[in-house]
């Protein structure tokens, strides 16, 4: 870029370096080797010497030429020939060493190092001031050089800020002009969207004069079945929207009302020709039927195959009306659809067309049925029949709805009225039912073919399939109703209101009786052991062991009470029949009427055992005891079967007797006008009615009534047992007497023993007795044990009174102590309660009884293997 003959011209051309041969300077002692620094008598390298002779430059040094990386081949030999010179010095150096012998060799060896030195070191210094003097011109001839090429640079420098400052205008019009030409374009398509927007808002508004010439025209119902006609609904639908959704133009509310009066139009064109076309169906198919007689097959295909023909088109625009039978969006709630009278009347056409032609044929056939032999005077068999007919019209008419509507919406009041036949037979013979089993077999065939437990679940198969049970629902209500009333009947008559007769209360020649038929048959005596443990029979099994007469064999081989049989029956008639509800307030009333009736008919039982108490033969307390707790726990062990929930509301009266009584006794007084006395009848609160609950829960009530059967029982027997103490040195009430005789122990221990005595004997007839009544030899056990807890509890309070009395007169009283007891004395209570597990023997009849069932159970197991 620059010439250089003007730099040449100062600069004089350098010299070749040649090699000056002569002296040389020594190396200086700090750069002699280490090794050369050795102890006294060892031989000293020589001191190489160096060539003082230098170069004198009259130029500026040359310049070194930056040479690239060497690669490992250059590096090799470069140390190969480093190695090479080492080993040559170092050899120099070990046979100069050997020259050096002896102190004189070494000190004539230095003085000539040391004069080496000192002329190398000279010469040095004037080389160096030669070379300063050198360089110093160079570095001014440099610098000059330097300065030259600032100022190039800097005026180089200038007209390059010229140049950029001269592209940054050019690039800020080429900016402007691009943000101008983006404006125009934004513009341009802001325009076109406006024109776009302005012909898609005028053709919402230019559909109105074709559609409306097209529904106006004549015979536009023709064309309801043409895709043309469905997309004009469409075309419709899409301007009502814009019009609804932009209030704000000037005619959108002119023009939506028109586009709605056309969508009514074209709706109602819909609804005509849908009408008309199922009118015109049914006149063919009636005329056919009028022709001539047809078999099931041929009316079959007439009533069902020709309305399927024209089915799906029909049903594609009737589609269109109930696509658009929506709630507006700001109408109240429970408000009905703009256009739902339009569906509903294709659903009133299609029920009333398919009615004139099924009704006649289901009221002929439900008449045939009636007057059938088979049917006529039976309701189980007109009810099967019937119903089942009834189903089959009502899923074909189901499946046939499907074909016609995509909803179900007007289907049910359309089935009912085809039931409404089946109704009007079967509601009359349902009143006029007296037999309550029928009325069971009615709810039981309704129950189990066509009703569906709300417990089950549902397949996902049945999900779209028709749900008959709400329609048989009213006729099963009916059966269900009936058969309360019949129930509350027999309980009224036959329980409530029962009136025995002598051989329901023959006790307990009955139960003799039965135990003499059971041994003349070969069948075993209930004893009460394993085999008679009655088990909890499931309500089914319970069902099935009932006679048609309202009582049970296993009831009726016991000789039980009727009005027992007949609520035990009763109840298994109507379980699972009718309402849990319903179900569980009638078995209440049923167990209590039937609770009262037995606790009755043991009272009447003590009557006749107080009448005549001297015959062996006769009722005693005790059967009538007996009689009442085997009934009440025969009563609650059955219905533990049928599951009830004894929650019942109580029926809660007021009594108003008391104030009818307050007025008279107010009256006969002279009183009635006094207000001290209306204040003291207030006070006291004599004029406020009774509130009186008549009827408690039926299981507490039994519980309770079985508990107090119980305690009368364990206390009249025990008593009874126990009844010779009450004389033996004491007066009734355990109070003591005022003189005491030296004779009155010897009382005491002869009571004492004639107790002894009695209750050996009584407790062979106690449990003979419970025996005849009592299967369960567990409860029979229990009992026993009962009275043999009061004896022992009587004993100890006529004894604890007897000795008070004793320490009272000052007088000590003979008393056997634990263990076995003297016959001359009166034991001690700890005594006698042992001598009584002896003799009542509590839990060891049972485990004979055991051993005895097991023996009798190989027994039989061997001869059946046999």
């Amino acid at each position: 870029m620059y010439d250089e003959t003007w730099y040449n011209a100062f600069v004089p051309a350098s010299a070749p370096q040649t090699e000056r041969k002569g002296h040389k300077r020594r190396q200086s002692l700090l750069q002699q080797p280490n090794e050369g620094n050795k102890a006294d008598g060892v031989p000293i390298e020589a001191v190489p010497e160096i060539s003082e002779e230098g170069e004198k430059l009259t130029g500026p040094p040359p310049a070194t030429i930056a040479r690239r990386a060497k690669s490992y081949s250059d590096f090799y030999n470069v140390v190969r020939d480093r190695m090479k010179k080492e080993y040559r010095a170092e050899k120099s150096r070990r046979r100069s060493r050997e020259y050096i012998r002896t102190e004189l060799q070494f000190v004539s060896w230095y003085g000539g190092k040391s004069n080496a030195l000192v002329d190398a070191s000279h010469e040095e210094y004037k080389l160096t001031n030669e070379t300063f003097r050198l360089y110093r011109d160079q570095l001014h001839l440099s610098k000059s050089h330097l300065d030259a090429l600032l100022n190039n640079t800097t005026s180089t420098l200038d007209q390059l800020s010229i140049l950029s400052d001269s592209f940054r205008a050019v690039e800020n019009q080429t900016t402007a002009f691009q943000a101008r030409c983006e404006g125009l374009l934004a513009e341009q398509k802001r325009l076109s969207k406006v024109a776009d927007d302005v012909a898609d808002n005028l053709q919402y508004y230019s559909f109105l004069e074709p559609i409306t010439r097209r529904l106006n025209a004549p015979g536009a119902g023709n064309y309801v079945r043409g895709q043309e006609f469905s997309d004009m609904l469409s075309t419709l639908d899409d301007c009502l929207e814009y019009m609804q959704a932009h209030p704000n133009q000037r005619e959108s509310q002119t023009y939506r009302s028109r586009y709605r009066l056309l969508l009514t139009r074209a709706l109602t064109l819909i609804r005509v020709h849908f009408t008309n076309s199922l009118r015109e169906i049914a006149a063919d198919v009636s005329k056919r039927i009028a022709d001539r007689q047809l078999n099931d097959t041929t009316m079959s295909a007439l009533l069902y195959a020709k309305f399927r023909v024209g089915a799906p088109e029909l049903k594609r625009i009737g589609q269109e009306i109930h696509d658009r039978a929506l709630v507006p969006s700001g109408a109240e709630a429970g408000g009905e659809a703009e256009y739902q009278s339009l569906v509903n009347e294709l659903y009133q056409s299609y029920s009333a067309t398919r009615g004139r032609l099924i009704l006649p044929l289901v009221i002929k056939k439900m008449n045939e049925i009636a007057l059938a032999p088979s049917s006529s005077k039976d309701l189980v068999a007109f009810a099967r029949s019937s119903i089942s007919y009834i189903r089959g019209i009502c899923m074909d008419e189901y499946d046939l709805w499907g074909e016609w509507f995509s909803t179900e919406e007007g289907l049910s009041d359309f089935l009912e009225s085809i039931c409404e036949p089946l109704f009007d037979h079967l509601r009359p013979r349902t009143i006029h039912e007296t037999q309550i089993l029928k009325l069971c077999e009615l709810c039981t065939l309704i129950q189990t073919r066509y009703v569906h437990d709300g417990e089950d679940e549902v397949s996902p198969v049945d999900t779209h399939r028709l749900d008959f049970a709400a329609f048989i629902q009213p006729a099963l209500e009916d059966a269900q109703t009936r058969l309360v009333f019949l129930a509350l009947n027999i309980l009224r008559n036959d329980i409530e209101f029962y009136k025995p007769k002598p051989e329901d209360l023959d006790y307990p020649t009955r139960m003799r009786r039965n135990a003499t038929t059971a041994n003349r048959n070969g069948q075993p005596i209930l004893s009460g052991r394993k085999t008679s443990n009655a088990a909890v029979k499931d309500p089914s099994f319970v069902d099935s062991d009932l006679a048609e007469n309202g009582h049970d064999p296993q009831l009726s081989s016991h000789v039980w009470y009727p009005t027992l049989t007949k609520a035990i029956w009763l109840l298994s008639r109507i379980y699972r029949l009718v309402n849990s509800t319903v179900f569980d307030d009638l078995a209440h009333q049923i167990v209590h009427q039937t609770t009262l009736s037995l606790t009755t008919a043991s009272s009447l039982l003590r009557s006749r055992a107080s009448a005549s108490p001297s015959s062996p033969t006769n009722t005693t307390t005790t059967d009538a005891q007996l009689f009442l707790l085997a009934h009440l726990l025969h009563l609650k062990q059955r219905i533990v079967a049928f599951d009830i929930e004894f929650a019942p509301n109580p029926d809660v009266t007021l009594d108003f007797s008391s104030l009818t009584s307050t007025f008279a006794e107010l009256r006969s007084r002279g009183g009635l006008f006094s207000p001290a006395a209306w204040l003291r009848l207030l006070g006291g609160g004599a004029l406020l009615p009774r509130v009186v609950a008549n009827m408690l829960d039926a299981k507490v009530e039994l519980d309770g009534r079985l508990r107090t059967v119980i305690n009368e029982f364990t206390t009249e027997v025990a008593g009874g047992m126990t009844a010779g103490l009450r004389v033996a040195g004491l007066e009734e009430g355990g109070r003591k007497k005022k003189k005491q005789s030296e004779g009155q122990e010897d009382e005491a221990v002869g009571a004492t023993q004639r107790v002894r005595s009695v209750v050996e004997r009584e407790v062979l007839g106690l449990r003979a007795k419970l025996e005849e009544y009592l299967e369960d030899a567990r409860t029979r056990e229990t009992l026993v044990g009962a009275v043999q807890d009061q004896v022992v509890e009587n004993y100890e309070e006529w004894f604890e009174a007897w000795k008070a009395q004793g320490r009272v007169n000052g007088k000590a009283m003979g008393v056997s102590k634990k263990g076995k007891g003297r016959e001359d004395e009166v034991w001690d209570p700890d005594a006698f309660a042992a001598w009584s597990e002896d003799v009542f023997k509590i839990g060891r009849m049972l485990m004979r009884d055991s051993e005895e069932d097991e023996g009798e159970s190989e027994e039989i197991s061997r001869s059946g293997s046999t």
